[in-house]
């Protein structure tokens, strides 16, 4: 058994992590925002002296895609600086680090799926925030920094696209979709699985530092995803019809192609997650019952 500590624990990722790691019988600490500034070194230090983790999980991050195009420089702070930090904690204390890192490092334009070693070339103040991270990260660290770039997550923990279609699915008789953004639905709890056996791996030296790619297996359309969903609700998906992008303009662009491939895996030994209907049928009773429990609460 080993020491964890879990940075942005009551996040939706970091609420799945700190379960995971319990179920697997590890010692595990979480701290969210308002308990560790990741950006704040002294704090960071101090945190780490307190817990004394053999693995650090940062799944502290800004999330506000849209407001990161107006706000760049706060979301560098969190997003690149804050890595940095807690990486060079880590250099002086011999913790492992799990960086968690996103799809919008790439540029989407792809149609293959993204190698964990292609070029990046991300399009927004998001993603070039979190390449700051993640470069931070592994130059700190090079023998102990993990990236672990994720994308379209959903779980029970907090407010997603799954939990949003489900309580439209109720109150809409239509919903249009975009159709033309390619991607891989992820549950939380199946991330958090996967990142504890990377820590694992890391500790046993069977998993080589660097950067992972911690999608679901598959690929889907938003629309696709909402009609999966809508078919595990007993609802008819032909009442989910499909729209483009420029239907729902935003301030930061969004990737058309945010496919990852999971290669790295098999020279840790460790098998990718499973594939995005597999997981959204058995994820979708925990989410349906966080729904049902926010309308009693009106939280």
């Amino acid at each position: 058994m080993s020491r964890w500590l879990v940075t942005g624990s009551g996040g939706m990722l970091g609420q799945d992590l700190l379960a995971a790691l319990a179920t697997a019988g590890e010692d595990a600490a979480g701290l969210d925002r308002a308990a560790l500034d990741i950006t704040d070194l002294e704090a960071v230090r101090a945190a780490l002296a307190a817990h004394t983790p053999a693995v650090v999980v940062n799944c502290a991050a800004w999330t506000a895609v849209d407001d990161a195009e107006s706000r760049e420089p706060e979301a560098l702070a969190v997003n690149g600086t804050g890595p940095g930090v807690l990486a060079g904690a880590c250099r002086e204390s011999g913790a492992v680090l799990l960086q968690l890192s996103t799809d919008y490092v790439f540029p989407g334009d792809g149609v293959v799926p993204y190698a964990e070693e292609a070029a990046t070339g991300p399009l927004s103040a998001y993603g070039r925030t979190k390449l700051a991270g993640e470069r931070a990260v592994l130059d700190t660290l090079p023998e102990r920094g993990y990236v672990v770039r994720t994308a379209w997550l959903y779980g029970a923990g907090g407010p997603n696209f799954v939990r949003t279609m489900i309580k439209l699915e109720s109150v809409k008789d239509t919903l249009d979709v975009v159709d033309d953004q390619r991607g891989q639905p992820t549950w939380t709890a199946d991330l958090a699985a996967q990142l504890v056996r990377l820590g694992r791996g890391a500790l046993a030296g069977t998993a080589a530092p660097g950067v992972y790619h911690g999608t679901s297996g598959g690929e889907t359309t938003w629309h696709g995803f909402t009609q999966e969903i809508f078919r595990l609700l007993g609802a008819d998906p032909a009442r989910v019809r499909p729209t483009t992008s420029a239907a729902f303009v935003r301030p930061a662009p969004r990737p058309a192609y945010s496919v990852l491939g999971h290669e790295r895996w098999k020279g840790a030994g460790i098998e990718p997650i499973r594939d995005w209907r597999t997981a959204l049928a058995e994820a979708l009773p925990e989410l349906l019952k966080a729904e049902r429990q926010k309308g009693v609460t009106g939280q």
